[in-house]
């Protein structure tokens, strides 16, 4: 039985990962920070009651810890997936996001070569690098980030980089674009959208406030997102690849879209503030997939509109309503073998 260590995992990505990997019959070990209260809200009970599942208390700023755990376990893969993820909170928290989001890869990858064990290494990379470089963007595109949240994560990259060059260690780098779903934590600007809607229908909510609208992203779901980032390590050669759609929309667009589908009029409910935007914005980002559709064979099976739907859907049922169905509908044709569980 494979072993592998997790990093991240009460996140949206963490929480999929530990699925899909037990669902493929792995030794799961998932790195898990210590707090008053236990969050793992977005881990099915089931899951966390698995006994191929094993929870270490610990996070990117201990370096003790991430050594024990990985010099006892010895994992054959690892995925760092933990960061300070709110590109928007990074301004306010420039260092914390820095000691975290950036030395916390450090952090794994030197316990790796200390521990002299081959351990398959994946970082979660991010589109914010690119920040202002034109899109679309790919592997060489030059990196411009525009966020304390990029900067770190650029600093992750190329010690991801440095290690597998300096070191020959299997480390690679998934630069993904932005993916959501239903486990998107609420601060989000999509699922802030969408569960938005949800509290509009069930009078719960009657006004949103959103920052900057004319912001283009690629939005991709977030499930198939993480079966890329399994992909990546499963190949014989370590690289560096991006994740996206190919396709980038407006907030604006996912907003009128989002109370579209629920038969409500967002003129009417939502409102711009100052306050909610950045002090450095990313315009555009765009994805160019080429290499990942030719190496890993990864292709995205959601798109725009049908992301929309799903979450609206999901937020839609959590806060009891009935959901329209058609992003129900969505997922059953397209993953009739759906490993997730609770959304």
């Amino acid at each position: 039985m494979k072993k592998v260590l997790v990093t991240g995992i009460t996140g949206q990505d963490g929480s999929y990962m530990i699925e899909l990997l037990l669902s493929k019959g792995y030794e799961v070990h998932g790195l898990l920070r210590r707090s008053s209260t236990l969050n793992t809200g977005r881990i099915h009970p089931s899951i966390l009651t698995n006994p191929n599942l094993h929870l270490h208390y610990g996070d990117l700023s201990d370096s003790e810890q991430i050594t024990k755990i990985i010099h006892d376990s010895h994992p054959d893969e690892i995925y760092n997936l933990a960061a300070q993820s709110h590109v928007r909170v990074s301004f306010d928290t420039p260092e914390y996001t820095g000691n975290i989001t950036a030395l916390g890869v450090t952090r794994i990858l030197e316990a790796i070569r200390t521990s002299k064990y081959p351990s398959k290494f994946y970082q979660a990379s991010s589109s914010e690098m690119f920040g202002a470089a034109p899109a679309p963007q790919n592997e060489d595109t030059e990196f411009h980030p525009r966020s304390p949240y990029g900067c770190a994560k650029l600093y992750g990259y190329w010690m991801t980089r440095n290690h597998r060059e300096g070191y020959d260690m299997f480390a690679s780098n998934g630069i993904l674009y932005n993916h959501e779903g239903c486990r998107r934590g609420e601060e989000f600007v999509t699922r802030k959208i969408t569960l938005a809607v949800a509290r509009i229908l069930s009078k719960k909510q009657d006004k949103l406030i959103l920052g900057n609208l004319e912001a283009q992203r690629d939005w991709g779901f977030a499930p198939e997102y993480v079966e890329g980032m399994w992909s990546l390590l499963q190949g014989g050669k370590a690289g560096d690849y991006v994740i996206g759609t190919g396709e980038s929309h407006k907030v604006k667009e996912f907003l009128f879209e989002a109370f579209k589908y629920a038969g409500l009029d967002a003129s009417k409910y939502a409102s711009f503030d100052e306050s909610h935007t950045r002090a450095t914005e990313v315009d555009i980002l765009r994805a160019d997939t080429t290499r990942a559709q030719k190496y890993i064979n990864w292709k995205p099976k959601i798109k725009f509109k049908d992301l929309i739907k799903i979450m609206v859907d999901s937020d839609m049922r959590l806060e009891g309503l009935e959901p329209i169905g058609e992003g129900d509908k969505i997922i059953n044709k397209k993953f009739p073998n759906k490993w997730w569980m609770n959304d």
